[in-house]
């Protein structure tokens, strides 16, 4: 294969090789010291298989062009790279990528029902089971519409059931999409790239140029020789990458549970319902991803708030309303019907996360195996499912506790991410968040009468303060602070200090009074630091965002302050 490569004009190839490593298997190993962003390797447009060369070719295009409605881009490529493995004779250089190719996957799909039940419950269990019949429907479909009928190219003891479904795995596995500049897209297969394993720790560093046709992968990362060459397939649940590329990553952080919310036509209000949620960018039917990092996702509960309005709410509602509460009785009945539904959906699975915990920590299925894979996709829709529930339980409470309360937990909720990264691991102190919180008074009165309350019982005694803000959490935000040497300043006072002895002030005014959209200007003396920032609606915040963008504006903290507003 390598020499067919570089005849046709593929470059990089001297300097790797395919090897076999203990971990991901066969793969691409370094024979060079590359550096990130270095070109790799260079594969032609001649050699890659796509619908348009299955098209072009002179035995297999006419049969393709004559079935209509045409074949899919899946069927178009997987009937290609078959008939070439039946091929008895030409076609050298694809078939000697054929015959490199595995002989055998392990997305689910090939999964055993004992290996499968393993993850009964989850999404990937459900769509397995589909796959599965709709792969026996497709095959008898190609069959009638363009294997029968040309059976001199199509052999069918070569074009089995079981062989259509190693071809489709082949498009799966080691397929590539790519956008186009005119909006359209191509999936590509392209030799001896295709042996590029995953890893989430290198950038995405294979790209297509649509001028030349051609495929490059670039160093997304340093390497040395020996080192294993990696590409970044995305960043994908390991229900995904199970299904389509057979593998899984242990505590994968892109974990996620596909929730599906739909309202049938013939419900009560259902047209007035539907033009909401086109205004809010959903539609009756919607797929919502959870989760780990947003386990429940505000568009979860804009659907359900727009699905439960009555009558008398849908003649005064306005679309931007369901962005929040719309009333306590609405909430509270989408809330609790989250929290059944997730509860409910919890209960199916096959078997309990706590139990699968137990069953992976004692080897109960042999690591890298089938089974171990099911449990592992299992175990990470439960985990989000888990969290979800919990959000959701927590917002219930808040909701019945009172609007306060819930309106508080929810900006909690929203900005949560934010406050971890940033006690976590920020080198500034998180204040245009803090700022956005703006949690209700009662809050600061409640810690205000504990610890006074503490003061007086104890006679103040330190220690008892002590324990009570350590067990707050307050004083581990304060250790770690000292300990990463934050910038705590408050952002207008470092632009006090950077401004000098200039004078500086804040305009701050509301634009438009029905969406409370606030804007402001700093200056500092005669110079314009600012202009049209906007903010939350809350003074605060956007006098803090103007300061913190002063900041950058003057020159100081510019890095740490950009890093706490992309977290």
């Amino acid at each position: 294969m390598e020499g067919w490569l570089k005849e046709s004009g593929a470059v990089g190839l001297d300097d790797l090789e395919l090897a076999n490593f203990q971990v991901t298997g066969r793969g691409i190993r370094s024979l060079q010291y590359y550096k990130e962003g270095e070109r790799v390797l260079s594969i032609p447009c001649g050699v890659l298989w796509t619908v348009e060369h299955a098209y072009a070719d002179p035995l297999l295009g006419p049969a393709l062009r004559s079935t209509q409605p045409p074949l899919t881009v899946e069927d178009t490529l997987a009937t290609y790279i078959l008939f070439v493995r039946s091929r008895k004779s030409g076609y050298n250089g694809l078939r000697s990528h054929v015959t490199a190719l595995p002989t055998s996957y392990s997305s689910s799909i090939f999964f055993t029902e004992n290996e499968l039940e393993v993850c009964a419950g989850t999404s990937l269990y459900t769509i397995t089971k589909q796959l599965k019949r709709q792969i026996e429907e497709d095959y008898v479909g190609l069959v009638a519409r363009i294997f029968g009928k040309y059976q001199d190219l199509f052999p069918l003891d070569k074009f089995t059931v079981e062989d259509y479904k190693w071809a489709l795995s082949t498009v799966w596995s080691r397929g590539m999409d790519f956008a186009l500049p005119d909006g359209n897209s191509i999936r590509l297969l392209a030799p001896f790239a295709d042996m590029l394993n995953h890893s989430s720790e290198v950038k995405q560093c294979h790209v297509y140029d649509a001028s030349s046709g051609s495929l490059s992968v670039l160093a997304g990362k340093d390497y040395k020789a020996g080192d294993q060459v990696f590409i970044n397939y995305g960043p994908l649940p390991n229900n995904r990458l199970l299904r389509l590329y057979g593998f899984v990553l242990s505590s994968n952080p892109n974990d996620s549970y596909d929730i599906v919310l739909s309202t049938h036509p013939t419900a009560p209000f259902w047209e007035q319902k539907q033009k909401l949620w086109i205004s809010a960018g959903l539609d009756s039917t919607c797929t919502i991803s959870l989760t780990l990092t947003d386990p429940l996702p505000n568009n979860v509960l804009r659907y359900l708030r727009i699905q439960r309005l009555d009558e008398s709410d849908l003649s005064v509602i306005q679309v931007d309303a369901t962005n929040g509460i719309i009333n306590e009785s609405n909430e509270v009945e989408v809330l609790q019907s989250l929290v059944d539904s997730f509860c409910g959906l919890l209960e199916n699975f096959g078997t309990q996360l706590g139990i699968l915990e137990e069953q992976l920590a004692a080897s109960v299925h042999p690591p890298g195996g089938n089974a171990w894979a099911a449990a592992h996709v299992s175990l990470g829709e439960q985990r989000v499912l888990k969290l979800a529930r919990k959000r959701a339980e927590d917002l219930l409470a808040a909701a019945e506790s009172g609007p306060a309360v819930y309106a508080t937990r929810t900006r909690f909720a929203t900005l949560e991410p934010i406050f971890r990264a940033a006690f976590d691991y920020g080198l500034v102190y998180p204040w245009r968040a803090l700022a956005a919180f703006t949690p209700e008074k009662v809050f600061s009165d409640l810690i205000e009468a504990v610890l006074g309350a503490i003061y007086i019982d104890t006679n103040g005694d330190l220690k008892a303060y002590i324990a009570i803000l350590r067990r707050f959490g307050v004083l581990e935000r304060v250790e770690t602070s000292l300990k990463n040497n934050v910038q705590i300043r408050l952002p207008k006072e470092e632009v006090g200090r950077l401004a000098g002895n200039k004078k500086v002030r804040y305009h701050v005014w509301i634009e438009d009074v029905d969406d409370q959209l606030m804007k402001e200007l700093v200056d500092a003396g005669q110079e314009k630091l600012v202009l049209g920032k906007e903010g939350t609606g809350n003074r605060i915040d956007v006098e803090t965002a103007a300061a913190e963008e002063a900041i950058g504006r003057l020159g100081a903290h510019e890095a740490q302050y950009s890093d706490l507003q992309n977290a």
